[in-house]
């Protein structure tokens, strides 16, 4: 005779139920990382066409031969960048010598907060290009720092900064034209460019200042 089954305790029935779990979440656990693994390089990837992309708006790629990427310097907490984290520079290299410098730099003192600017400097100290990466200026009015919100098509504000050496020049010339100064702005909106001009300059003068940490330093 086939003696009775004992009953599942609820103890029991727990432990179970616990080991299926856990066994369910390392499987899903490995699937996981596998597929991480597996996509990694192509987030990487995306990463660094998203970084060239940016770069390339302010620094011509027929201005160095070398991997701008892996070429890099970490950039210290500096007011004068306007930056309370740290950043990175990228340095740009032509025939093996120093040929420009691409960093971050943020003017604090925008209309509606802060401006995130991306700015290249060749390795004479001339400015060879700024881009607006992060803003919040008032839509119509304000955002025509922003190339693609510009109305002047042939030569957006952003590129008066082209070729500019902002340690050859004093700092009265670095203010809009209605303070006395170099830069073009919009009637009713010159709280933005004036940040932008300050923010700008005050990125170069740092530069020439750290110039054998920033450009030289292996």
């Amino acid at each position: 005779m086939t003696p009775p089954l004992k009953p599942i305790t609820a103890a029991k029935m727990a432990a179970r139920t616990a080991i299926i779990l856990f066994i369910f979440v390392a499987i899903f656990t490995g699937l996981l990382s596998s597929a991480y693994l597996w996509t990694l390089p192509t987030i990487v990837a995306a990463a660094a066409e998203e970084k060239m992309k940016l770069i390339d708006e302010v620094l011509p790629r027929n201005r160095y031969d070398n991997d701008l990427l892996k070429d890099t310097v970490p950039v210290a907490p500096s007011a004068a960048l306007g930056l309370d984290e740290e950043s990175t520079a990228y340095r740009a290299r032509k025939d093996g010598k120093a040929s420009a410098l691409v960093l971050e730099a943020v003017a604090p003192d925008g209309y509606s907060g802060k401006i995130r600017l991306l700015i290249a400097l060749g390795a004479d100290g001339a400015l060879i290009g700024v881009r607006v990466t992060q803003h919040k200026e008032t839509p119509g009015l304000g955002d025509y720092i922003e190339p693609k919100k510009d109305k002047n098509k042939e030569r957006p504000w952003i590129t008066q900064f082209n070729g500019l050496t902002p340690t050859s020049a004093g700092e009265r010339e670095w203010k809009v034209k209605k303070d006395g100064g170099h830069f073009d702005s919009v009637a009713g909106a010159t709280v933005t460019p004036r940040a932008v001009i300050k923010a700008v300059r005050k990125a170069a003068l740092y530069v020439a200042e750290n110039r054998e940490q920033l450009f030289d330093k292996q």
